[in-house]
């Protein structure tokens, strides 16, 4: 068994096909699948099924994909280790972050390392935030900018960017919007534009509305802030998000601070502990980086 093969084997389980796993890792895709082959012979069982259009991975893959992760991180981890005796700093760090993500400190935070740190290869994938810290989690992911209910997702350090109430928002002319103040009670009588499971945000209000024992209507979902605007502004329901994505539609949508969710909707970096020293830089950038974008902070 080769480090190669594991390479290869999770490119093509992370691509779902073959030739985009070949494009990935620089060779043909004959190569890739000769590979895999091989190493399916030393294994004694298939790992993909290849039946279908997509290379989904097969029972025996699934067992072998987290251990093959942590194996290519291993061996990764060598190198790095010799880097941080010699005072150098290389290898590469896979970023996730949040889909539909505007927060550009993160990309000055990524640009002001690559400057200071050009031997690292820096890969950024977007996810909704549950699979992006089960990813750091893994190993998968070294840092990760994630929506959270919790200040410090389990087994994880985290540091916390934005906290902040969640809002309905509203077109003019909305029944609610004639309202002094709004409750998770008065949002029964409407349907719901939200974010998707898996979202810090909808986490947040999934727990509020299980705590108070109600069961919105969520008539439709969106991964986007812009997305969930546009659906509300249009009259298809009305948008729950945080006070700051509310904010830059008030040209044509009405905010109100649901009152009784006190729980606020988090953005946050997360990192597993004993990280290399890459990840300690890139966090020292990403400190500046956010700080700089609010001083108050």
């Amino acid at each position: 068994m080769e480090l190669r093969q594991l390479e290869y084997f999770v490119a093509v389980a992370e691509e779902q096909n073959f030739t985009r796993a070949a494009e990935r890792v620089h060779i043909s895709q004959s190569g890739v699948s000769a590979q895999i082959r091989r190493l399916e012979r030393e294994l004694g069982a298939e790992l993909f099924d290849r039946s279908a259009r997509n290379a989904t991975l097969t029972v025996a893959g699934k067992a072998a994909l987290q251990h093959a992760r942590a194996a290519l991180a291993a061996a990764g981890a060598v190198g790095q280790s010799v880097g941080e005796v010699a005072d150098l700093i290389r290898g590469r760090l896979t970023i996730g972050m949040v889909i539909g993500c505007t927060i550009t400190p993160l990309f000055d935070a990524l640009a002001a390392f690559h400057r200071a740190h050009p031997g690292v290869e820096l890969s950024l994938l977007e996810d909704n935030s549950d699979r992006l810290v089960e990813g750091v989690r893994a190993g998968a992911l070294d840092l990760a900018l994630v929506g959270t209910a919790t200040a410090t997702p389990d087994g994880l350090d985290s540091m916390t960017i934005i906290s902040e109430r969640l809002v309905v928002a509203v077109p003019p002319g909305h029944p609610l919007a004639a309202r002094p103040r709004v409750t998770l009670r008065d949002l029964g009588a409407h349907p719901i534009v939200c974010m998707p499971p898996g979202t810090g945000l909808r986490t947040v209000f999934d727990q509020a509305c299980a705590a108070q024992g109600l069961q919105p209507a969520i008539a439709l979902q969106a991964s986007a802030a812009d997305a969930i605007a546009d659906l509300a502004a249009r009259g298809l329901g009305v948008a729950i998000l945080s006070d700051s994505m509310a904010a830059r539609y008030r040209d044509r949508l009405t905010a109100f601070t649901i009152d009784d969710v006190e729980a606020p909707a988090l953005l946050a970096l997360v990192w597993k502990g004993g990280h290399s020293p890459a990840v300690r830089e890139l966090l020292v950038h990403g400190r500046q980086a956010f700080t700089q974008a609010d001083p108050g902070r």
